[in-house]
């Protein structure tokens, strides 16, 4: 190597790169010397928490990822369950750190990565769900964060033509420095043209296809995500990447030409780390090595030194794998989509990463050291101290009628319609849309018609942050359930799932007993439903100076259904119908909405459940939507039974009248996500779904509830206006 490349950092330097000093010994134990400046960056990236999963990957162990109906699972860029003869690729990522700094391009940035891992398969991409997490609104801070986050994710996704179908937002004073920022991709593909990311074939040529190289998001894995974030957080900024979605688009269109011309072995989108996460993580999965020269890649800014291309997290850049025969066609597509395209490389034998500037060596590691030799840590999981979470503010006195409460919160921020949000996302474009979000649980989207009938895919998006603080395991569990509950009030089965974990920081015990637990409830879950987890995201360190946020575990489910035209909505579908609950719904206060805003801090006993029992009621759910006997399903879910029927009126216009045995608070308004269900359709058939309750019936401009003991009426108008007014003065 020549003297540039041999001046040696040291320790001191790669403490500074968020490194351990006993991770650095090892390096140089794996090395046999001490790393220079190229080879001590790439490890400092590839060895951060955010790319190596050091304290997650032992657990993560526990979920299972196997299933029927799986094409691809972990350890690709995305996920892929096969539907009608397609694959349907799916993955969810985080960028809350980003965010949390700079949250229009963090958010825009999160798009068009998970956009990326998704076209990466050979996948058309044709939908996103996004999962938001922020302070109150009522602070100024978090009103930034939520209206320029959302900006970020509409820019991106409008601009490239892919629709935003769904999603979810919570509010809790724990987001508040530490907003999370979690992006689900769905897209399309021909299962025999899936394609892999292991580099193969001694020889084949390496193509950087896209943007310029810049520096942007240098150190974006190791500075910001493998961190808690802090008072000096606006210097962070220049690590947060810049993105381009009309630059994305023409990557799109190129790759997936170039796939269905045949002309590719492998491809790779660079996202945390760029080039070296990319080729690295190739050159792994195919057992080789590859060459790469720095002085080929494009730079935006001429005086880039090796280290900071192999590191630059700049946006639409791809990694291709070619046949040399075959590297003339695919620079003509790419001129055609007037992309750059160059050729920075070769794969090679012996395992090593060899990265060269001209004839000059600047790096040379061996890829193995990278990709598998990071430490792994064992948790030191112990349950918290009572208080870890502060009590909310009160801001709903026990003392108010159900008629004030139900009211109060309709209007609040956590079950306030998400019009004023989705208002600014495209989501028809491209013509697949069947459900609208706010019109059914799941969004739909329609594939090629079948004969006489339209079959579909169905996703969610979902998490609860605050039951999973009262109860990780059962908390995670009831998650999952959830996810599969909300696609089944549109007569979809689960297919697949897709987890983002997002948690404090696990060095701490009581974090790590959440986390842990939490896994331990996803996998209960799937085990459950019998599908797999196809892929995902560990997002660690979402502290701020007040402390952990609560943890998120957030999970995306895709789901298929027969035929798009019987697809229930939320809302009553006519008057006269037969309203009914179905499901062993045990309605529970802990945790719930109505404890956040009576002031109390989640904690407690969750209902226990069995999932068999509620699997039992999805299936009923299912099959009654699938024959057409259930008109409308809404899984009771935020806010309870009351919420639930007021959201039903709202979305029809069509009020109707309960009768309950009892008007207590647990009834109303207690929660138990994913065991219980309000359907609604005609009294005999309603009558004939096992395990139905009919409760009442739809008809008149009121929601009327009513016991022996008393009740209550609110007109129909004033839930929906209250509903959907509720967001509105916090967005410009």
């Amino acid at each position: 190597m020549s003297q540039s490349a041999d001046q040696i950092p040291g320790r001191e330097r790669a403490i500074e790169l968020a490194l351990t000093g006993a991770e650095y010994d090892q390096i140089v134990e794996l090395l046999g010397r001490e790393p220079n400046e190229v080879e001590l960056a790439m490890y400092s990236l590839l060895w951060s928490e955010h790319c190596a999963y050091k304290h997650s990957k032992k657990i993560l162990r526990r979920l299972p990822t196997e299933g029927e109906r799986l094409l691809l699972g972990v350890g690709e860029n995305a996920g892929a369950v096969e539907v009608e003869g397609l694959a349907v690729a799916f993955k969810v990522e985080s960028h809350n750190h980003p965010s949390a700094v700079e949250p229009f391009q963090g958010a825009a940035t999160g798009v068009g990565g998970i956009l990326r891992d998704v076209i990466a398969l050979g996948a058309r991409p044709v939908a996103m769900l996004d999962s938001l997490r922020f302070g109150y609104p009522s602070s100024e801070r978090s009103r930034w964060l939520l209206d320029r986050a959302v900006a970020g994710i509409g820019h991106y996704g409008n601009s490239i033509g892919v629709p935003t179908v769904g999603g979810e937002i919570h509010f809790d004073p724990s987001y508040e420095s530490n907003c999370l920022i979690n992006a689900m991709c769905v897209g399309i593909a021909d299962p025999d043209r899936l394609m892999r990311c292991a580099a193969t074939g001694i020889g084949n040529r390496v193509l950087l296809i896209g943007a310029l190289t810049g520096r942007d998001g240098i150190g974006g894995a190791s500075v910001l995500a493998s961190t808690e974030l802090g008072d000096d957080d606006a210097d962070k900024r220049p690590t947060v990447q810049i993105g381009d979605p009309f630059a994305e688009k023409k990557v799109l269109e190129a790759c997936l030409e170039l796939v269905d011309a045949d002309l590719l072995v492998a491809l790779q989108d660079l996202g945390a780390a760029g080039l070296t996460s990319s080729a690295s993580e190739m050159a792994a999965q195919g057992e080789v090595g590859l060459d790469i020269d720095v002085a080929r890649v494009p730079l935006r800014e001429a005086d880039m030194e090796p280290f900071e291309i192999m590191v630059s997290e700049s946006q639409e850049r791809m990694l291709a794998i070619v046949e040399p025969a075959r590297v003339a066609a695919v620079e003509q597509i790419c001129e055609k989509w007037e992309l750059l395209c160059t050729d920075i490389g070769e794969v090679t034998e012996g395992g090593h990463m060899r990265i060269f500037r001209g004839e000059e060596i600047v790096g040379d590691i061996p890829v193995t050291t990278l990709v598998d030799d990071c430490p792994l840590y064992d948790l030191q999981p112990s349950p918290p101290a009572e208080g870890l979470y502060p009590a909310p503010p009160v801001e709903l006195p026990e003392t108010a009628d159900p008629a004030t409460t139900l009211l109060a919160l309709l209007a609040g921020c956590n079950i306030a319609s998400r019009r004023p949000v989705f208002e600014q996302y495209d989501q028809i474009v491209q013509a697949r849309t069947v459900r609208r979000p706010d019109e059914a649980d799941a969004a739909v989207l329609a594939l090629e018609a079948s004969g006489n009938r339209r079959p579909a895919i169905a996703m969610s998006i979902d998490g609860n942050g605050r039951r999973v603080a009262a109860d990780p395991l059962r908390g995670s569990l009831d998650g999952v359930l959830e996810c599969a509950a909300n696609l089944a009030c549109v007569g979809a089965e689960p297919l697949g799932l897709t987890n983002c974990l997002n948690f404090g920081n696990p060095e701490k015990p009581h974090v790590a007993w959440q986390l842990v637990n939490a896994v331990e409830g996803i996998a209960q879950g799937c085990e459950a439903l019998a599908i797999p987890v196809v892929g995902g995201n560990v997002s660690l360190y979402n502290e701020g100076p007040d402390g952990p946020i609560l943890p998120t575990p957030v999970i995306g489910m895709v789901g298929e259904l027969p035929d798009a035209e019987r697809c229930a909505g939320i809302g009553f579908a006519k008057e006269g119908h037969a309203v009914a609950v179905v499901g062993p719904f045990e309605p529970s206060l802990v945790a719930s909405e109505l404890a956040a805003r009576r002031g109390r801090a989640p904690s407690g006993s969750l209902p226990q459940v069995a999932a068999e029992l509620i699997l039992a009621a999805q299936q009923a759910v299912r099959d009654g939507v699938r024959s057409g006997t259930i008109l409308s399903a809404h899984d009771i879910s935020d806010g309870g039974l009351a919420v639930t029927l007021a959201e039903c009126c709202g979305a029809s216009g069509i009020g109707c009248s309960i009768e309950l045995d009892e008007l207590t608070d647990e009834a109303l308004f207690g929660e138990a996500p994913g065991s219980g269900f309000v359907i609604s359709g005609e009294l005999a058939a309603i009558e004939a779904i096992d395990g139905a309750r009919v409760i009442g019936a739809t008809g008149g401009s009121s929601l009327t509830i009513s016991s022996e003991d008393g009740g209550f009426a609110v007109d129909v108008e004033e839930l929906h206006a209250t509903r959907e007014n509720g967001l509105r003065p916090y967005l410009p």
